[in-house]
Formats: C-alpha cells, structure tokens, sequence
C-alpha cells in the first residue's frame, strides 16, 4: 500500500531493510487499480457538471451567490483530487514501483496534500459561513466579501502545509536488498521513528481533527441555536418566512450538513487505520492488504459524494447544467430559463442560495 496521509510506502529503516521485498501487482492491487479508475469517471463527470451548474448564467440569475464560491472551491479542491490523486493512484498501483523521478516525485506529494488541504479547509469555510448566516443573520451584508477572504486565507494555509512534502518526499533506490526497484518515499529524511510518527500526527490534526473540531462546533451551535428559536416560538402561529429561520438557510444548512457527513464518514476509517499504523508498524504484517486498499478507495468516494449531494439538494441542477451547455452555443433566449411555476417557486423560495441573506 501507498500508505497514510502521504500514500507512500512506510520508512525504510536500517533495521528492516535485509528484510524487504519489493512489492507485486497482486489481485488487492488489480481491484484498487480498477474502483479507482471507476471512481475518477463518476468523480470527474459529478465535480464538472457541479462546477458548471454553478457558474451557469441560469444559478447566476436566480441566486445572490453567497454559497457560489464556497462550491466552487470545494468543487475545485475536488476535481484537483479527481485529477492528480486518482491517475497517480491508478499508474502508480499498476506499476508498483516508481518511474516519474525525484522532481516529479515532490511535485506529485506536494499536490496531493493540497487537494486534501483545500478539500477540508473549503468544508471549515461553510461551515462557518452557515454559522454565521444563521446565528447572527443581521452580520449578513458582508457576507460575500468575508467568504472570499476566509476562501484566501484557506487556500494559502493549504499551500503553506504541503509545502514540506517538497522536501519531505523523494525518489529512493532499494539498492541495498539487490533489487533495481526506485519509489518515492520518506526514506532518510527522518533519522528516528518517532519524528515521522510526529510529522503525520501534525498533518493528521491540521487535516482532519482541527477541521472537524471546528465543524462540529459550528453545526452544533446551529442546532443548538435552531432548537432555541424553535422553543421559543412554541405555540406562536407562523404566517411568514421571514420569521425565525428561512426555508432556504434550512435547505442549504441540510445539504452542507450532509456534506460534512459523507466527509468524516469516508475517511474517518482511514485515518483511524493511519494513526493505529503510525504508533504501531507491526500492524501492517496482519493487517489483510485489501483493507489497506478498500480504506483508501472510500476515503476518495467522498469526492463523489459533493456533487451527487448537491445535485439532490438543487432543484433547478438539471436546468442550470443544461443552461449552461447551451450557453456554449448561443446565448440563451428569456424562454430557456423558464422553469415550470412549481419548480421555480421551489428554487426561488426554498433554494436560492440564501437570497435573504445577502
């Protein structure tokens, strides 16, 4: 297996490395090689007509954007998953050993972490952008501008914390066992093993622990916010959706509620094989392969999961997808955006991206 966090094979330490073999395209590698090809076509084809959908001229029209760019950035993050993780997975399983050089090495491991960076870092913004927009509704005018400097200010934390896997990882000879076998690995960059398990501890938190705490923070205010009004208003007659919490902030709380949900779903089994491995190495002699490989493969049908749960939550998906495909031809006439009564109402006032709250 590629291994946690980084996908690299474990360490190679003095003392195990007479014991080493290299590695086989085995029948937990086939399968690996295959669900993740299978998954980069539903990832790509879901992320891309999410991406689409989003930008269209039709959702530009009937939202007020707040949650545009906050899609667009988890969308993003997801489609550079899509992108680097999976073809690199699937080569690099199907090859065993690797043949991309030092240089592309680095490269490859810096962008990895970053996708999964952006990917978490883009949940912690909506998180507290659904926060904010229904806890403290009034604060809502300043809503896009802040949006877009936590998105900034998420994206540069991004890089800044893969940056180590520029120096971290390299393309590295197993000469010492007789085999002409290279992969690219952690191998001589931490003297002891103790400063390896503190690196992946370190990335461990800041990808998935931190963003989490902050999550659940956030979305437990809300309910615990939502359960106050609601007993508050007890026994009162509500004639309007103006008051206490708008069907739209509750449909789109829903969906990113969802999405939090698929997010710690998939990879809490992951990174909770990862820490077992870190503290004990022993782990991986006993530990059946396939659930090594099966791990992984969930962990990534989290990037399928974004746009499937948007699509549900999203009336007027289908719409604004098509919209935007006849966009490429001609510019749409009044009557390609118009939605049934029915549907429209829907959108309009029940899923317009938080109209009221910009």
């Amino acid at each position: 297996d590629r291994g946690y966090l980084s996908r690299s094979p474990p360490v190679w330490s003095p003392a195990n490395v007479t014991q080493w073999e290299a590695p086989t395209f085995g029948a937990a590698a086939r399968f690996r090689v295959g669900a993740t090809a299978l998954l980069f076509v539903v990832a790509a084809t879901g992320n891309l007509a999410l991406m689409a959908s989003v930008c269209g001229v039709r959702s530009r029209r009937h939202s007020a954007s707040r949650l545009r760019p906050l899609m667009v950035s988890l969308a993003s993050a997801d489609l550079m998953m899509t992108f680097v993780v999976m073809p690199l997975d699937v080569v690099w399983n199907a090859t065993v050993q690797w043949y991309g050089g030092d240089a592309l090495c680095k490269l490859l491991s810096f962008l990895k972490l970053l996708a999964m960076y952006a990917s978490a870092s883009a949940l912690v913004v909506i998180g507290l952008d659904r926060h904010r927009a229904i806890v403290r509704p009034l604060r809502a005018l300043s809503a896009r501008w802040r949006n877009r400097r936590m998105l900034a200010l998420a994206w540069s934390l991004s890089l800044l914390l893969a940056a180590p896997q520029l120096f971290v990882f390299g393309a590295v000879e197993a000469g010492e066992v007789g085999d002409d076998f290279t992969q690219c690995a952690t191998h001589a960059t931490f003297s002891v093993r103790w400063q390896e398990t503190l690196y992946n501890m370190f990335h461990f938190s800041t990808l998935y622990a931190i963003p989490l705490l902050v999550m659940s923070c956030c979305y437990g205010h809300i309910m615990l916010h939502i359960n106050n009004t609601h007993m508050r208003d007890k026994g009162k007659l509500r004639r309007s959706s103006s008051d206490g919490i708008s069907k739209a902030r509750m449909n789109t709380l829903k969906m990113t509620v969802v999405i939090v949900l698929s997010f710690v779903v998939c990879w809490t089994p992951y990174y909770l094989l990862g820490v077992w491995y870190w503290f004990q190495p022993e782990v991986v002699d006993f530990t059946p392969e396939y659930i090594h490989h099966s791990l992984f493969l969930f962990g990534n049908l989290n990037t399928c999961c974004d746009p499937l749960i948007y699509g549900f939550y999203t009336p007027s998906f289908r719409a604004d997808l098509a919209a935007c495909c006849r966009a490429d031809r001609r510019e749409p006439a009044a009557a390609d955006f118009t939605l049934p009564v029915k549907s429209r109402k829907l959108w309009e006032d029940e899923f317009s991206f938080d109209h009221d709250d910009d």
